[in-house]
């Protein structure tokens, strides 16, 4: 049965990952509230707590003791943005789910226009923010990250994309019964095709607190993402080594063939011989380690697929007990 046949009585799931949200919880649920009951769909609210080490968890108990559309999800720890999204759509009883961040910079009031692509039969709705909303340097590295994304893995993320996004049930099982550790949902979501559309807005201004995406988790997303879907990095190594290769046989030709000129009379300038090795020896052991680091991140990602670990533990959960994932 479709999705547009269902869509008069459909349930929408919309899941939050929180990790010290304790000041936007109240305002994202009353705005998240308000925009999906003019969908007329019925709707619930799934909060995943990320570990979170503020007043987080207390205030979404209490919320979810006011609203019976509201449920939660505790995580054990802290499992990494894409954990808690992996836990909040596991979790999903509706018919489709849409996943957006608790700081309110993904603005509720585009959720019923992606309610009503979703009825128009649109299997995946994602979003695209058309300014970023940090200038400078934070905005250059910002820009690196899609750029090295879009480059390097094989994808076609554009510039503002992220995990703000509604997903059909079809989709999101599909997603879920994947067997890779780390999943990078904006890669996968691209990759398992679908029907599928964007919509673009201008992100709201972080209501309280601060941002939890440092250039460092950028670029863990962009390692992740370069990693999981192109073995570009390994062929660019690959190709990096005949080059230093040739480069070294035609050095060692000519230096050879000025030492053999040499002894038969000629007066050639030869390099001195300490500066040329210690120079070469620093510059070949440099590429042997960074291909070496570019191995070991694919290696590393085996490793830890054989392990099988769960990509989140849930500690605690207002939904019956569901085990493990």
């Amino acid at each position: 049965m479709s999705t547009i046949e269902h869509a008069d009585d459909a349930l929408v799931s919309v899941a939050f990952p929180v990790f010290n949200e304790a000041e936007n919880l109240e305002k994202l649920h009353a705005e998240v509230t308000s925009a999906l009951e003019t969908t007329g769909l019925a709707f619930e609210m799934i909060f995943v707590d990320n570990g979170s080490t503020d007043e987080s968890l207390s205030i979404i108990k209490r919320l979810c003791e006011a609203d019976a559309r509201a449920q939660f999800v505790s995580l054990s720890r802290n499992f990494g943005h894409q954990g808690a999204l992996l836990a909040g759509i596991s979790h999903a009883r509706g018919d489709a789910v849409i996943t957006m961040d608790a700081d309110l910079q993904h603005p509720p009031a585009l959720l019923p226009e992606m309610v009503r692509l979703w009825q128009e039969g649109y299997e995946v709705i994602f979003t695209r923010k058309r300014r970023y909303p940090v200038r400078g340097f934070r905005l250059r590295q910002v820009k690196l990250f899609y750029w090295l994304m879009s480059k390097w893995s094989g994808l076609h993320l554009s510039f503002g994309q992220s995990d703000f996004r509604l997903l059909d049930r079809k989709v999101f099982e599909v997603l879920l019964r994947m067997p890779e550790a780390r999943k990078f949902l904006r890669g996968l979501v691209e990759w398992v095709g679908f029907r599928q559309t964007g919509l673009d807005y201008d992100p709201s201004p972080r209501h309280a607190g601060e941002s939890k995406f440092p250039f460092r988790v950028l670029v863990s997303f962009a390692v992740d993402g370069i990693v999981s879907f192109s073995l570009l990095p390994l062929r660019w190594s690959l190709a990096l080594g005949f080059i230093v290769a040739s480069v070294s046989l035609v050095y060692s030709g000519a230096t050879v063939a000025m030492g053999l000129l040499n002894l038969a009379g000629a007066r050639l300038w030869l390099p001195p011989g300490w500066t040329t090795i210690v120079a070469s020896i620093l510059f070949l052991a440099s590429i042997q380690l960074i291909a070496i680091g570019v191995l070991g991140e694919y290696v590393g990602r085996t490793f830890e697929q054989t392990k099988g670990r769960p990509e989140f533990i849930v500690r605690e959960t207002s939904f019956s007990a569901r085990g493990l994932r």
